[in-house]
Formats: C-alpha cells, structure tokens, sequence
C-alpha cells in the first residue's frame, strides 16, 4: 500500500476511490468516476507526482490545491488585508480588479511564470505604465505567498517585476496654480487650494468632517491617512480663510426644497468629493498646462516648504509622508534652482584670494640659502 497506493469503494458511492501516502499522511480522493481504468490512471498520477515531489523535481499538487481557485486565493488575501487595518480599501481593490477580471477561476496551482507574462504583456499593451502593472502583479505575488504560508498551495509562480520610469517631477508655479483653480468649479476652488498648501492628499481631503476642526486646529484620524498616522494641522493665515469660505458654503439644499448642513468641509451637495477628473482635466486645459496632476499639487507643497525654510521634519509631519526616501522623491529641484547654486558658488569662489599666500619648499629653501 504505501509506495503504490489502493482503490476501493465507498459505501453509497458508484464512484472509485484512490487512496495514497504523501510525506507521511494518507490523501484519499474521489476519481469522479465508476470506471475503473479511470481510477487506476488518476492513482499512476498521483503517484507519480509524490515521487516527482520527493525527489525535488516538482512540488506536489493534491487534490485540495488542484480544486484552488485564483479568486480563492485573492479572497483571502483580501481578507487579510482588512483583518490587518489595510486603509486604501478602494486603492487596492482597483489594482486588484484587473488581476481578478483576467485569472477568473483558473487554478491556482496551474498559474505560471509565462502565463503572469501574458498578463503583464495584455495590460502593457491597453497602455497602462510599469508602476501600474506592478502594484497589480505585487499584490499576485502576495496571494500566492499567503496561500503558502496558509500550507493551502506548495508553491507559486516567480512574478517578474518591470522596470518602472522616474518619478514625475510635475509641479505647479503660484501662477499657472491661480489660473487653473479660476477654472475649477466652485465647489472644487478651496478643494484645491488646502493641496496646493499643505500638500494632503486627495483621499485625506475628501474624509474632512467638520468634527475635525477644533479651533484653529485641524485632526485628521489614522483612519483616513493613508499610512495609517493621524496628524494635526494648525489652521494659520490662508488656510484658515478656506476653512471660513467653507462653513459659508456648507448648507445645501435637498431635493424636497429642505436645506441640511453637510458633515463635510468640501461637499458637492452633501456628498463628498467625488470623481473630478473631468473638471480637473478641463481647468488645466483651459489655463494653458494640459497633463497637470491633482497630485502634482502635493509635490509643490512639499518644494514649497523646503524653499521656505521649514525644517524637513516639520515638513514631512505636514504633507503625511512617513519615510525620508518617499519624501525626498517630492522634494523637487528644477532648473532654476541648480542655476542659482552655481551663481552661489562662482559668487564665492570670487570671494577667494586669486594667488595663493603659501611658499612653496623650494621657494623656502632658497630663502633660507640667501
């Protein structure tokens, strides 16, 4: 029995049954089949992958792992990312739409390397960026690494990881910043006015109840941060008039005519701010910047402070960025910048004595000789 198995029969079951012995523990399973030829070629089979397995040649695939589901194995690691306080619910669920939409209920143990390349040359080939592609593969790559570790999959595919473009470097000057927002809707201005200075991002905004605002203080909860750290903004100069301009906009009226109070800073109607891409789209078009970013507002809030002097600590405790190498990413230096360090240095460097004011040894040596 050990080394070649057993079929046999079921009590109330037609169908044949093979039983067989993987590192240690008997595996039965049903052949599906009341043929007994049928039976006899799925027991070879198994045997012949145990043996595969034992010998290192290829990972062992039961009939438990065989009946996984690519959907199955994305499921529990949704699962786990909420069990473990994941925060861009909606961020990850979009980059994992595409993974779902395509696997579908193919087999988890019959995915490869190849077949994830032609995911990745089927998404490259609707245009999507690198990045893009990647964060999509990543969270892949860590399904199937939890359903090993979950001792529910022997193993996985090798997810390759492409080469991905240099960060944008996108910002916005004070006034093609002006221009732009005079094209926004109104409901959209102070929106983005409170990124352009303080550099939050579009989520953080768009979560801002006006139970936030204590005094001149304003809290966002760790809960709508996006690394999951609340943080205090104090409510100084032009900042506090977007937080006055808003309560004068706060009422709204419904569609009986009645008129209610929105529990949000920046509110369409009651609502939170939604998809605005469009409007956003059409503002920078209209103001002469086409291909500007919403989030490009965030890079110049951080270049921002940095040219202003606020210490880098200070910085990174506004814009909500929790390590140095990210924010150093939207610490931008352009053009302009590196012309007036090389201004700065040249002004120095004529500062400095043309000649230099130390003898040389032989010039000391035949001082001395005199």
């Amino acid at each position: 029995m050990r080394g070649k198995g057993r079929i046999y029969k079921r009590a109330n079951s037609s169908h044949w049954w093979i039983a067989y012995q993987q590192r240690g523990k008997e595996i039965r399973e049903s052949s599906n089949s009341d043929d007994l030829e049928k039976a006899e070629n799925l027991l070879e089979k198994r045997l012949r992958e145990v043996a595969n397995d034992r010998e290192g040649i290829k990972a062992f695939v039961g009939p438990q792992q065989d009946r996984l589901t690519v959907g199955q194995v994305l499921d529990a690691l949704e699962t786990d990312y909420k069990l473990n306080g994941g925060k861009a619910l909606p961020q990850f669920k979009a980059h994992l739409k595409p993974i779902r939409d395509y696997f579908g209920d193919t087999k988890a143990s019959r995915v490869t390397t190849r077949i994830v390349d032609r995911y990745i040359e089927s998404r490259l080939a609707e245009k999507k960026l690198g990045s893009t592609v990647n964060r999509e593969t990543a969270l892949l790559r860590h399904a199937f690494r939890l359903a090993i570790e979950n001792k529910v999959l022997s193993a996985g595919p090798k997810i390759r990881r492409l080469k991905e473009s240099s960060p944008r470097t996108g910002f916005f000057g004070l006034a093609d910043f002006e221009k732009t927002v005079s094209f926004l809707p109104d409901h959209l201005q102070g929106f983005a006015r409170f990124g352009f200075l303080c550099g939050w991002r579009k989520s953080e905004l768009r979560s801002l109840a006006w139970a936030a605002v204590d005094g001149r203080e304003l809290r966002l909860g760790p809960e709508h941060s996006k690394n999951g750290i609340g943080r205090v903004l104090v409510l100084e100069g032009e900042l506090w008039s977007i937080i006055e301009r808003q309560k004068k906009m706060r009422e709204y009226e419904n569609a009986d005519g009645t008129i209610s109070f929105s529990s949000y800073v920046f509110h369409l109607a009651g609502q939170p701010i939604g998809d605005f891409r469009k409007a956003w789209a059409s503002a920078c078009k209209k103001a002469d910047v086409p291909g500007k970013l919403f989030h490009d507002l965030r890079r110049t809030a951080v270049r921002n402070m940095r040219r202003a002097h606020v210490s880098e600590g200070v910085a990174m405790l506004i814009s909500g960025h929790r390590t140095r190498s990210i924010f150093e990413r939207y610490n931008i230096i352009d053009d302009h910048e590196l012309g007036e360090a090389m201004a700065q240095t040249q002004a120095y460097l004529s500062t400095l004595p043309s000649e230099s004011k130390i003898a040389s040894i032989a010039e000391t040596k035949a001082e001395a000789a005199r």
